[in-house]
């Protein structure tokens, strides 16, 4: 029996659009190898990547009005004007998912496009979060630093089962439920913790910091000011703690199972064994666990795999290492969801505005060539600055005599990813 879904989840507009074709994941995958042992032996011999470096100065009217309190006032007050305006939709609205702006927002605006806002613009949710508009102020206690990023990464665990394993993943009642938990939690967790609690324990804003660290834009030297710098070299201030190898691992492998599971052996398959939605979930549950295990369990054995090291530098070594798994998290993310972004997006907007939400311009799925390209060119890009991120990092954290063969399994994985990425899009 197939239990259908009342709102598509982000694989209708990722792997589904269209078939890659053969060729190009070829070719892709040929490059990407490639171009990471160029990379590797011959072109990169010292570290290059720095945080620190000057970059370029933008004018000192974007300095001014990017740090303006007024600015940051009016966007935390318009943050919680817009979450106020989409809470009346899903409680007001009508209750099929396809009719209310609560699913298409949840979904498409929130998830997909707080990537594109934070590779633009930095961290925004820090900015629009409803959370940090009603309590700007401090917690009642310390945040414990052994903590690390696990309540984020929890936090974006749920969204991930809410969107690709729960019964109903498009009811309106159950997505009320959970950003209703989500806004309880995450109030109560700055209500104790203060801002500590958000950098850490809010999913949105660990997913847009983490993201926004491959955004050209960056802190200048001076508080306040802001420069163009190479992305990869604003990778490096990403703050490595606890849980940072299974935010990245779940960031990924939650994604490379929407693929996944967009795929007709595995609906067939779940159908054929489940007896009820309930089951159904929890099969689903295993495999997104599995998937982001796998992701995770194989970056953790690669970054290890370095000989002559004591087992406290082998230990932190995934930690250190794990910031270069972003550039391939946005690729795949861009490849996955770019025409879901751009056409599902107009629909959401429109639900939005109380509009028809007909009347979408389909533009990349009429020019399927192109989005056939723009697919594998976006996961070639992230494999390609994934390696050159590594490769950096390598240089600074592994011994010498070890620098070229102690990252040999590191990009093994990264081309298992890589290649397992463009399958999984050619054969959704």
């Amino acid at each position: 029996m197939i239990f259908p879904r009342s709102f598509p989840q982000h694989g209708l507009g990722g792997s589904t659009d269209l078939p890659i074709p053969f060729t190009y994941t070829v070719v892709a995958a040929a490059w990407a190898l490639s171009f990471s042992f160029v990379i590797l032996i011959f072109a990169w011999r010292t570290p290059r990547l720095r945080a620190d470096s000057p970059g370029w100065p933008l004018p000192s009217w974007v300095n001014s009005f990017a740090s303006s309190p007024a600015v940051r006032r009016v966007l935390a007050g318009l943050g919680l004007a817009f979450t106020a305006w989409v809470a009346l939709a899903g409680f007001l609205g009508p209750v099929k998912s396809s009719q209310n702006a609560l699913p298409a927002t949840f979904y498409v605006l929130l998830w997909v496009g707080l990537v594109a806002l934070s590779l633009i613009f930095g961290p925004v949710w820090k900015l629009i979060s409803p959370v940090r508009a009603l309590h700007p102020g401090e917690g009642r206690t310390s945040y414990p630093e052994r903590w690390g990023y696990w309540p984020g990464v929890i936090g974006l665990f749920a969204f991930a089962w809410m969107e690709l394993a729960s019964p109903d993943a498009g009811s309106v009642r159950a997505l009320l439920i959970w950003c209703s938990t989500y806004l309880v939690a995450t109030f109560l967790g700055a209500v104790v913790f203060g801002p500590r609690w958000c950098e850490r324990g809010d999913p949105f804003e660990v997913y847009s910091t983490l993201v926004s660290h491959l955004s050209a834009v960056g802190p200048g030297a001076q508080r306040g000011t802001y420069v163009l710098r190479n992305p990869l070299g604003n990778l490096q201030a990403v703050d490595v703690r606890a849980g940072s190898v299974a935010l990245t691992a779940t960031l990924l492998g939650s994604t490379a199972f929407d693929s996944f599971s967009a795929r007709p052996a595995w609906q067939r398959w779940v159908d054929s064994i489940a007896h009820s939605p309930l089951e159904a979930s929890a099969i689903r549950t295993v495999g997104l666990l599995a998937m982001i295990t796998f992701v995770g369990g194989t970056f953790w054995l690669a970054t290890r795999a370095v000989p002559a090291l004591d087992p406290a530098e082998r230990r932190v070594l995934p930690g250190l290492l794990s910031p270069s798994l972003v550039p391939i998290i946005v690729g795949y993310v861009f490849a996955h969801y770019i025409s879901y972004l751009l056409e599902k997006g107009q629909s959401a907007v429109r639900l939005l505005l109380g509009m028809d939400p007909g009347g979408v311009n389909y533009f990349l799925s009429n020019h399927p060539t192109a989005l056939a390209v723009l697919k594998v060119l976006f996961v070639l890009a992230g494999h390609v600055l994934g390696v050159m991120a590594a490769h950096d990092r390598s240089l600074r954290v592994l011994p010498k005599q070890h620098q070229l063969t102690g990252q040999l399994p590191l990009l093994m994985v990264m081309v298992l990813y890589t290649c397992g990425g463009l399958y999984l899009l050619f054969g959704g």
